[in-house]
């Protein structure tokens, strides 16, 4: 912990009391833990268009390179004073251009051309867009997949490309993945390696949930577990080895905390039924590996959109904090009605409305949506200042600098 200093408590006129100010990591760390810090950590996702946009590279490099989607999320760290990091990209083969026939420059972005046919389109500005090469199926037919089936998911390209955002995975089956290559954790290494002793590196997963829907397309998916809930459940048993194999190793190598992807199982997609037979089980069994692997470790969640009626199933799961809490009209979460549900039992993270307020409000209603969201967040600890879901990549980069000057201003304890 750093050097106290002297401050006013606000408890009196002219008293004086001495604070212990926190790093960012130690910071994070006790608001992930259920405590109270020095003041409320701020920490923001950023969209990939918002690194395109806003790290000064190239997209192809932030996208397709470990080392310049490291770099990018380090910039963008210091530029905005955020006490954290997420690392949710896994790292890329070095490699990859091996498989690459030709790279044009279009009106759309860069386009990656691919030895079999397919291609990658890279905009300036939005997540990148892979097609498999003609002909070539990108997922299986829910209908005549067996669970049997998980061992040859690699010859579907657009599951591969859905939950690890590349195009190959040399000599690695990403169903029942049971080892990870070293390459997929240089990402995290490097953050880790740069960030120092100071600043908190989480690392991100899919969810078993998500490499079902990634697997089958999202239609597919939701129609497959209403014609034949009892092959979704064998096939999301299958599926559950990859994610857990993946935090496994991002646990080992250091990582401060893990987030758990599974944006599509909330209210919009899935019933509280559907999410208590298809979600939790699985979720469950992800968190209890890394708690077992790592004491104390948290690990979180991070679901888009109305999850206001599940926040209990959310927190079944064994979960340490839940990420996004989306506030009307994006989602169905009033901060201060889910810090007094959930009781400090999980920490929270997010609330701010990242379209509505950061990227469409003048100024002053900006300032009071944040300010508002901070004070319903604040009492108690346990909470991370944040935007509900990731930063939209057109959003002025001055409104994120405020999320850190205003937890520095109003979120002290």
């Amino acid at each position: 912990m750093a050097d106290p200093e002297v401050v006013y408590d606000g408890a009196s006129p002219g008293f004086l009391a001495e604070r212990a100010i926190m790093t960012s990591k130690e910071r994070m760390a006790v608001a992930m833990r259920k405590g109270v810090p020095d003041r409320v950590p701020a920490m923001c996702q950023l969209s990939l268009g918002h690194y395109f946009l806003q790290a000064g590279l190239r997209p192809l490099d932030v996208w397709f390179t470990s080392a310049g989607f490291a770099e990018a999320l380090l910039r963008l760290r210091e530029r905005y004073g955020f006490d954290g990091l997420l690392a949710n990209l896994p790292g890329r083969d070095p490699a990859w251009r091996e498989d690459v026939a030709r790279i044009e420059a279009t009106t759309e972005g860069e386009v990656v051309h691919w030895k079999d046919g397919a291609r990658t389109v890279v905009p300036p500005d939005d997540s990148c867009r892979h097609e498999p090469a003609p002909g070539r199926p990108g997922r299986p037919d829910f209908a005549s997949f067996a669970p049997g089936d998980l061992a040859r998911v690699g010859d579907f390209p657009l599951y591969t490309w859905g939950v690890y955002h590349v195009p190959v995975l040399r000599g690695v089956r990403p169903g029942p993945l049971a080892e990870v290559p070293p390459w997929m954790l240089s990402t995290v290494d490097e953050a880790l390696r740069r960030a120092g002793a100071d600043v908190s590196v989480h690392s991100e997963v899919f969810s078993p949930f998500t490499h079902f829907m990634e697997l089958f397309g999202y239609e597919a998916g939701l129609m497959g577990l209403a014609d034949d809930p009892a092959k979704g459940e064998a096939v999301l048993e299958g599926l559950t080895a990859a994610p857990v194999a993946l935090a496994l190793a991002y646990a080992a190598h250091g990582v401060d905390a893990i987030l758990v992807s599974s944006a599509f199982a909330g209210a919009g997609f899935i019933s509280k039924r559907y999410y208590e037979r298809f979600v939790l089980p699985f979720e469950r069994r992800l968190v209890a590996a890394v708690h077992a692997a790592r004491p104390g470790l948290p690990v979180y969640t991070h679901t888009c959109g109305a999850i206001g009626d599940r926040l209990d199933l959310m927190e079944a799961t064994g979960l340490d904090g839940i990420d996004t809490l989306d506030p009307p009209p994006l989602g169905t979460v009033e901060l201060a009605e889910a810090k007094r549900r959930l009781g400090g039992r999980v920490f929270l993270k997010g609330n701010v409305d990242s379209v509505n307020t950061l990227l469409r409000a003048d100024d002053a209603a900006c300032e009071a949506s944040m300010r508002a969201t901070l004070a319903a967040g604040k009492p108690g600890g346990a909470y991370v200042f944040s935007t509900a879901c990731s930063v939209a990549p057109r959003v002025e980069p001055e409104r994120l600098m405020r999320f850190r000057a205003l937890a520095e201003r109003e979120g002290l304890y």
